[in-house]
């Protein structure tokens, strides 16, 4: 795998950008193809936890240390091509290349919060890098940062798509999450930010969540899923949206994917005493 030189600051860490390489993780729901592409990886930083004492520091994360990564997923079927984020917009474009997909061919981009590594791949200098593709994010996530002063990244991201961009109110896990697409649906998992999404891939019987920043450092928040992180806007509400979709996933068997789990970030959640444990596919 090669690296290349670009480096950024992301959750408190010096973060690596893949250079023509990344990693891609593939594999099927039903008749929906999906692909895990890493956007960048590095060391992360656990002052960016909140709460956590050092006992439990030293028992999830001994000596420290954790790694960070920023992934992108890319969705195939039902006639659509779909990207869920766009990472920093780095390797992202490397990696689709390798898939045979070009920008081009992305119909719909599905924004699960406006976070600079979520949509830094929307557009350059002022020109959409998904020419063809609709943009959809939560209602209240655009209102939210388009009415923040000083969020010029947020409005320069979606302004090359003018009416392409349409905004929506997601439901709940449970029942009622709309489908924005055939076999995609959005539900609510707000805290991180105040509109963050998780959508649904659903192919007859099989499912897949793409939960975007319901989680951050793995290690500790799957077996202690009340702690939070210094970037969610609102830590209880992050919180017990966490609690909420990780017993939903448990319960129901439904595997999951997340934008700063480690490779392959995709997996199956089970309970775990009062916490959870996180199995990745193979």
């Amino acid at each position: 795998m090669k690296y290349g030189v670009i480096t950024g600051l992301m959750f408190g860490a010096a973060v690596t950008v893949f250079g023509a390489d990344p990693a891609v993780f593939s594999f099927k729901t039903g008749e929906f193809q999906i692909d895990m592409l890493v956007e960048s990886r590095g060391p992360g930083r656990p002052s960016i936890l909140l709460g956590l004492g050092g006992e439990q520091l030293e028992k999830y994360l001994p000596g420290g240390d954790f790694q960070s990564e920023v992934n992108v997923f890319l969705v195939r079927g039902r006639g659509h091509t779909v990207l869920v984020d766009t990472g920093f917009g780095q390797a992202l474009f490397d990696g689709m290349k390798k898939l045979g997909v070009e920008p081009g061919a992305v119909d719909t981009v599905l924004i699960t919060h406006m976070h600079g590594d979520h949509i830094g791949g929307l557009a350059r200098d002022g020109r959409a890098l998904f020419p063809r593709a609709k943009v959809y994010l939560a209602a209240r996530e655009r209102d939210y940062w388009l009415n923040s002063a000083g969020n010029a990244a947020a409005r320069t991201a979606l302004a090359p798509y003018g009416g392409r961009v349409e905004t929506f109110q997601p439901g709940d896990l449970g029942g009622g999450a709309p489908e924005l697409l055939p076999g995609i649906r959005a539900a609510a998992a707000f805290g991180h930010t105040p509109g963050h999404t998780v959508f649904l891939i659903e192919s007859g019987a099989e499912k897949f969540l793409i939960w975007g920043d319901l989680m951050h450092v793995e290690k500790v928040q799957f077996p202690l899923p009340g702690v939070s992180v210094s970037y969610d806007t609102d830590p209880e509400a992050a919180a017990a949206s966490r609690k909420q979709v990780l017993a939903w996933a448990a319960a129901n068997r439904v595997p999951v994917g997340g934008m700063h789990l480690v490779y392959p970030a995709a997996g199956r959640v089970q309970t775990d005493g009062a916490g959870y444990r996180f199995v990745p596919m193979e």
